[in-house]
């Protein structure tokens, strides 16, 4: 097939693409992370971003961040297992095993890169692995990866998955998970999940992308929400580019687990290590994370009061009782005329639609931050109410 003939393909399916309602756009900020934005000439409210404590502007973080810059530079210059691992790295893994309540804990690039690097270095060809049928993209891609076969169970579905797990005869099993569901925002079910780990010897590894900071005492995670121990059998990665502020991952785990992981986790090994400015960054972002409360708390109330604003309306509300709330519209190109009649009137809310999210199941995400103010929150409410 020629270049040209290729290229011709690519077009008709980029044309098939903006037909069906799907294609992606980016927009660019003239503005720092925030729940106001600018974007070209337009000044918005925001409720695209997943800086839930509202962390990503905040001052401490960035003084933390220019102090060191003028200690450590920029780069790290190799990956962390060559010249790569500096001090801020060092002190940043032990600060979040203590923080997570784990042995140890290992720094990675990102969420994506933690998980692609976790499940193919716990099982692989003839092994099983069990994951379910919401989980995100990267663990997807992280059991592709892997060559173990997969078992997908229905939406947190325990019965569904004990079954499966019963009658599987791999030698390695594998649980695998997100704690809280990034498009619905509902939790999974950590306990079932970790007792039938413990029944049929599997690994658990949860990926609590989007209850780092935000769940549990202190924002230690859905792990302590749920008042879970810390069993050696969980792997656990939690990301730092949301409500931590910053960029980044790690995963946390016994220390035999971690080890394994650093020797071998193709996507830690073979990366250049991340910037010791984000290091620093994250040490400050994990003291604020755990004096949070107050932040936490005010996210809730902001929760609250959207859900209360919609109730009586004809807009589908999901069960999520955390800062995600996905409102159902259903057609491509009717969440899309939503999501353009919001942003007419001043407001960014993204629209989702497949194959991130179900067919049938398009959706506006509205993502809240402790940084929205109650009149940003009820300006939705009044443009959604008279959308309805």
């Amino acid at each position: 097939m020629s270049t040209s003939t290729r290229l011709a393909e690519l077009r008709d399916e980029l044309s098939a693409i903006e037909r069906d309602g799907l294609k992606r756009r980016r927009r660019m900020l003239d503005t720092p992370c925030g729940p106001l934005a600018r974007v070209g000439e337009r000044e918005l409210i925001s409720f695209c971003s997943n800086d839930y404590l509202g962390l990503a502007n905040d001052p401490a973080l960035i003084e933390a961040a220019c102090v060191g810059a003028r200690q450590w530079g920029v780069g790290s210059g190799a990956s962390h297992l060559v010249s790569g691992h500096l001090a801020p790295h060092e002190a940043l893994e032990l600060k979040l095993a203590k923080f997570t309540g784990f042995a140890h804990a290992l720094l990675m690039t990102t969420g994506y890169m933690a998980n692609l690097g976790i499940v193919p270095a716990l099982v692989g060809r003839g092994d099983a692995i069990f994951a379910d049928k919401l989980n995100h993209a990267s663990l997807i891609d992280a059991v592709q990866l892997s060559r173990a076969n997969s078992q997908r169970y229905p939406h947190a579905d325990l019965a569904a998955l004990e079954r499966l797990l019963a009658a599987s005869q791999a030698k390695r099993k594998l649980i695998l998970t997100d704690a809280v569901f990034s498009m619905d925002g509902d939790l999974a079910p950590l306990p079932g999940l970790l007792e039938l780990a413990e029944r049929f010897d599997a690994w658990l590894v949860i990926d609590d992308a989007h209850g780092f900071g935000v769940l549990g005492p202190q924002g230690r995670g859905s792990l302590a929400h749920f008042g879970l121990p810390n069993a050696e059998r969980i792997v656990y990665m939690g990301t730092l580019g949301k409500a931590a502020g910053a960029s980044g991952a790690f995963v946390a785990g016994s220390e035999t687990v971690i080890e394994w992981l650093l020797q071998r986790a193709r996507t830690y090994i073979f990366t250049t290590g991340s910037s010791p400015v984000m290091a620093c960054a994250l040490l400050a972002s994990l003291d604020l994370i755990e004096h949070g409360d107050a932040r936490r708390e005010r996210l809730r109330q902001l929760t609250v009061q959207l859900k209360n604003g919609l109730a009586d309306t004809r807009w589908q509300l999901m069960t999520s009782p955390t800062a995600i709330q996905p409102v159902i519209i259903g057609d491509n190109h009717e969440t899309l005329r939503i999501a353009t009649a919001l942003y007419a009137k001043g407001l960014w809310v993204p629209a989702i639609r497949p194959p991130t999210v179900p067919k049938g199941t398009s959706r506006l995400r509205v993502s809240l931050t402790a940084a929205h103010s109650e009149s940003q929150v009820a300006a939705l409410i009044e443009a959604l109410r008279k959308l309805a």
